[in-house]
């Protein structure tokens, strides 16, 4: 195992998000008395434990990991791991005896630890609104106790139908640090990323146009309509498509509304169709903020979308941007008092991983120094 792949697994699961395949690697790892020098000074320089003793009880060490195994064991069913202590890191280091949460957690972990903060999804139903438990499986009720769809985990099901009436519209709104998706009464699958927004109807009206309404970011996979095309509407412009896979990213705080085509075609338009533009798969078409035109550009659509699976890419981003990604990722706060990093450009991917790593790779590639405490990370 390289260096660098270590310090990942012992950050991993410092932070109670190491997978029960990768807590099974690092107990391989500790049997080496070399590697339990490495992994005692790493824990002991990244979250400044302090303490008298010197030993290192391996045996107590991989004893406590094949609890973990087994404690996941038993709670491994519908997300990849279940969090025994949500907030707080539990690893039992067992640096001759020492707990970085003993027992219910009445020691608290040093201040290195990044605890983030913990909103809920909401979705709203005309004037009600209720909180949407990701481990949750249940039927979606209207005012009226009709069924309109289910939930399945960390997706919102809608019941296939038209409707021959009018539009009523449902809001679901994801705050930062979490991802969900919906799948509206036509089919089409939408993912939806941290900090975003998104209006739809219950069921769509019968010979017209499929319309959602879009702040923030999301992924589409719209279902093939040729008598009912389908529109996203954003707050720079909209676009059209018929059916096909893209990505959108309109959030408040951005200059534009950026469109990448992943699959099919699309078009936009800021006002009026008659100045419409079509984008063809791996194309990139951007509503700018008061502007009239249109911009396009060829680009590597995985850029755009990996998100969809949980990672990170930053091609050419300014530390401004990176970070402001990372908020929405991870439920924190970065206060940057180094206002000319703020404008450095950097490459970087990483693929679901905690905040203490892509902290730590800033930090060890580009001598980047930080200060947390608990979900406000300083920039100094």
């Amino acid at each position: 195992m390289t260096a660098k792949k270590s310090e990942r697994l012992i950050v991993k699961f410092i932070t109670n998000q190491a997978s029960k395949d990768e807590i099974e690697e690092l107990t391989e790892w500790l049997k080496q008395d070399e590697n339990q020098i490495v992994f005692k000074d790493f824990v002991k320089t990244n979250y400044a434990i302090d303490t008298a003793l010197n030993t290192f009880d391996s045996t107590e060490v991989r004893k406590q990991l094949s609890e973990r195994i087994q404690k996941e064991n038993n709670v491994f069913t519908k997300r990849r791991f279940s969090s025994y202590y949500k907030y707080a890191a539990i690893l039992i280091v067992a640096l001759g005896g020492f707990y970085f949460y003993k027992n219910s957690g009445a020691e608290q972990v040093k201040q290195n630890v990044i605890v983030p903060r913990v909103d809920e999804i909401v979705l709203q139903l005309g004037n009600e609104s209720q909180n949407l438990n990701s481990n949750d499986a249940r039927n979606v009720t209207d005012k009226d106790g009709n069924i309109i769809g289910k939930q399945e985990g960390n997706r919102l099901v809608y019941t296939k139908a038209y409707s021959e009436g009018s539009l009523v519209y449902n809001t679901i709104r994801i705050p930062y640090g979490k991802k969900f998706e919906v799948q509206l009464s036509d089919g089409t699958l939408i993912h939806l990323n941290a900090g975003t927004s998104l209006r739809y109807p219950v069921q769509f009206v019968k010979n017209q146009n499929r319309q959602v309404y879009l702040l923030g970011e999301a992924y589409f996979e719209v279902e093939k309509d040729k008598a009912h095309p389908f529109n996203v509407n954003t707050q720079n412009g909209n676009i059209e498509v018929l059916g096909t896979k893209f990505n959108v990213d309109t959030y408040s705080e951005n200059t534009s509304t950026d469109v990448v085509l992943v699959e099919g075609k699309v078009s936009l338009y800021k006002e009026q169709k008659t100045n419409q533009v079509y984008l063809t798969p791996s194309f990139k078409g951007s509503l700018v903020k008061g502007e009239t035109a249109i911009k396009t550009e060829q680009v590597n659509t995985d850029y755009y979308t990996a998100w969809v699976k949980g990672s990170l890419v930053f091609k050419n981003a300014s530390f401004a941007d990176i970070i402001k990604k990372l908020e929405r990722q991870y439920n924190v706060t970065f206060i940057n008092r180094n206002k000319t990093l703020g404008k450095e450009i950097f490459n970087a991917r990483f693929d679901n991983e905690p905040i203490e790593v892509v902290l730590k790779y800033f930090s060890d590639s580009y001598k980047i120094d930080y200060q947390i405490d608990r979900d406000k990370i300083t920039i100094k």
